[in-house]
């Protein structure tokens, strides 16, 4: 190997870095808030790439209806909650309103724009309008009347979720892949390297992701909010803070960064419909280099794990996935053995 090779190895070890940090990032911000560890995190990047995929075909994606679905559940828990706590028929009434108006309007949106080809990058508005609302409603039919449960029984529940989801991916959108256009077809050269226009756009994506969520943790009232839920969740709850908002928020949030991961690697892969799940486990080795807490840790975890993968396969590509997933092996020793811990009541 030499130095233009490795040049070129750092380079997509870094691209893919990039967005593993975007999912790290995810995963640390969701179990910090809820204590879920999200294994499905990688399904919105599958159900983002592939219904701008379905765009793309001039046809109406199946997550049109799945979040349909999706509202029409939440509702009916809406009113089921309404009426064990007899609350008053307008009140019911108004929140189940709350929780239909959204996707409701954006579904519509989606159904009559969907055959008229608009250009690519409205439908990746389009897209991450469609995906970011999943978030909220899973978490409010699958994790929010079991919040205060354990780690291992919210675990369960992920795993049940992952399979749940990736089912439907199957169901929507079948089992062909899909592999989207560049939003930019540029080329760049740097010496050795080439840069696509593409990885530019990954680059500042995931820079400027992280940077608003920094703003957003640091200088919004919402995300003091979500920081002090995840400090302690008891004493948010005292002071008046809304852990089931805090939850739904936060979920959102996993949901669009999942979704905008999976339209920045669609040009760069083709994309199944189970393609998510391998994807957001690296993000998540990532979350674990950072002990699930860090969001600094994590972004360097991420790098790492990029590094690893092209590294890897450029010497061993049969074993490229081993190489990265078992280095998970000796970070967890060592967190273990620096940071011994008593069994959770």
């Amino acid at each position: 190997m030499d130095l233009s090779i490795a040049s070129i190895l750092a380079l997509d070890g870094v691209t893919n870095g990039a967005v593993y940090a975007l999912l790290a990032l995810a995963t640390v911000l969701v179990f910090a808030v809820t204590r879920v560890i999200f294994i499905p995190q990688g399904e919105f990047v599958a159900f983002g790439a592939l219904t701008l995929a379905v765009f793309q075909l001039g046809k109406v994606p199946g997550t049109v209806w799945f979040l349909l679905v999706l509202a029409a559940g939440a509702a009916v828990a809406d009113v089921v909650q309404g009426l064990q706590q007899h609350q008053s028929a307008p009140r019911v009434a108004a929140r189940v309103l709350r929780t239909l108006a959204y996707p409701v309007a954006i579904s519509l949106v989606c159904i009559w724009a969907a055959p008229k080809n608009f250009p690519l990058l409205v439908q990746a508005l389009l897209t991450l309008a469609l995906v970011t609302p999943f978030g909220s409603l899973i978490y409010r039919l699958a994790y929010e009347s079991l919040a205060d449960a354990t780690v291992l029984v919210l675990l369960i529940v992920s795993v049940g979720v992952h399979f749940a989801l990736t089912g439907l991916g199957l169901f929507f959108f079948g089992a062909e892949g899909f592999r989207n256009p560049s939003f930019w077809d540029a080329r760049f050269n740097v010496g050795a390297l080439t840069f696509s226009g593409q990885t530019l756009i990954i680059f500042l994506a995931s820079i400027a992701l992280i940077v608003a969520l920094w703003l957003f943790f640091e200088r919004s009232l919402y995300g003091k909010a979500l920081r002090a839920t995840a400090v302690n969740r008891l004493g948010a709850r005292l002071m008046g803070i809304s852990s089931d908002s805090a939850g739904r928020l936060t979920f959102t949030m996993a949901a669009f960064i999942g979704a905008l991961s999976g339209l920045l690697i669609g040009p760069t892969t083709t994309v199944f419909y189970d393609s998510g799940f391998l994807i957001g486990l690296k993000g998540f080795v990532a979350a674990v280099f950072a002990g699930l807490s860090s969001y600094p840790q994590a972004l360097i975890g991420a790098l790492c794990v990029g590094l690893l993968e092209s590294f890897g396969s450029f010497w061993a590509s049969a074993f490229k996935e081993v190489i990265v997933f078992s280095s998970i092996i000796p970070v967890l020793l060592w967190r273990s053995l620096r940071d011994p811990h008593g069994e959770e009541h």
